[in-house]
């Protein structure tokens, strides 16, 4: 399953509703809903960040009308979403637990080094 896109700005970590693009040629900042996929010359905004965005002197700022809807999940992130929760839950899987000697020294565990053979 994918994991949740988060806002671009520093230090923000709320969830990505909307995409801006800049169009240089143009000079203009193009805000609207969030991308089916980040690309690398756009930035994932949250609906507070997305809202207040201003653009610099000169610039013109176009901006998607109406509220910007967090993404739905889609069949496939459902799907991977089943088929993890199917394996973890699976009884034949097999269970591969290293060995370690420990010996106990009260509540501390001495355990060897790895790189020692």
């Amino acid at each position: 399953m994918r994991s949740v896109r988060r806002c671009s700005r520093t230090g923000c970590a709320n969830p990505a509703v909307a995409t801006l693009t800049y169009a240089y040629a143009e000079s203009t900042a193009v805000v609207g809903p969030l991308a089916t996929y980040s690309e690398p010359h756009s930035y994932d905004l949250c609906e507070e960040h997305a809202v207040r965005l201003t653009a610099p002197r000169g610039w013109d700022v176009v901006r998607h009308q109406g509220e910007f809807a967090a993404p739905e999940p889609t069949v496939d992130d459902l799907t991977a979403l089943a088929e993890a929760v199917r394996e973890a839950g699976r009884a034949d899987r097999p269970v591969e637990l290293p060995e370690i000697s420990t010996s106990r020294r009260g509540h501390l565990r001495v355990l060897p080094d790895p790189h020692e053979d």
